[in-house]
């Protein structure tokens, strides 16, 4: 049994938690434990199996929740997301932007196009969905926006330079929206994984592997984050109970970084 799937509880009864990147990886441990949780998720993603996938992870006894397929890299699409939860549920609680994945190559080997899409993922699609649920907690009162990071940005990993350059605009993007917001309920905060436990990192590809052995090196814990490790912190930081913490960037990293 997985760390996820052991956790029952009512921390996020009856809240509107929306998740991008859900259909997998560490999205797919998040919407999972806040369903457990109570919570009625709205699950982003654009992979073309995606609404498949989130009812799987989900079960048939998950609360209510709805799917969207959009690009949340665009405002239409981030607004289409906001409109759905809105629609189906009447109210919106936390947000958690993980929607991301880089194209990790060289610096000088990107192209235009590599770098774009890089930026697209990672930055835009925080900004254009934060910016879209922002108004709608500040008249609630009440929010929690948890972006997903990197602490790459933090030990300058090897191969990282422009994914660091979107995440690290994640970075900023947290501190700024978290004073600006701070006196009206709302709380920002990034959690910034090392290394995580992926059907991506876990399959190994060859293109990948010293990569990954290197990175894995610099883990004083000695392995990657289990996905369910990472959601942990990022559904404390999306709860009532982190309601002083925001402005923060949380490393879970085994001792990678430290301070």
């Amino acid at each position: 049994m997985s760390v996820h799937e052991a956790i029952v509880g009512d921390r996020f009864r009856d809240q509107v938690v929306v998740v991008t990147g859900a259909a997998g990886g560490i999205g797919s441990a998040i919407i999972t434990r806040a369903a457990r949780e109570g919570a009625h998720v709205v699950a982003a993603d654009r992979a073309p199996d995606g609404e498949q996938k989130v009812a799987g992870f989900l079960g048939a006894d998950a609360p209510k929740w709805a799917y969207v397929g959009s690009d949340v890299s665009t405002e239409d699409g981030a607004r289409q997301l906001v409109d759905e939860a809105l629609g189906r549920f009447g109210r919106l609680d936390v947000l958690v932007n993980n929607a991301g994945g880089g194209i990790i190559k060289p610096f000088l080997d990107h192209t235009p196009e590599t770098m774009r899409e890089t930026v697209d993922r990672n930055l835009w699609t925080t900004v254009w969905c934060s910016r879209a649920v922002v108004p709608v907690m500040s008249e609630q009162r009440y929010g929690r926006i948890v972006n997903v990071g990197a602490d790459s940005v933090r030990n300058g990993l090897f191969e990282h330079a422009m994914y660091n350059a979107a995440k690290g605009g994640v970075h900023g993007l947290t501190t700024g929206m978290a004073r600006e917001f701070a006196g009206g309920g709302i709380t920002v905060n990034t959690v910034a994984p090392t290394g995580t436990e992926t059907p991506f990192t876990l399959s190994r590809p060859p293109e990948a592997v010293e990569r990954f052995e290197k990175t894995r090196n610099l883990i004083p814990v000695g392995r990657f984050a289990k996905a369910a490790e990472v959601a942990s912190a990022v559904l404390y930081l999306a709860s009532e109970e982190a309601s002083f913490i925001t402005g923060q960037v949380l490393s879970i990293n085994g001792g990678s970084t430290m301070l």
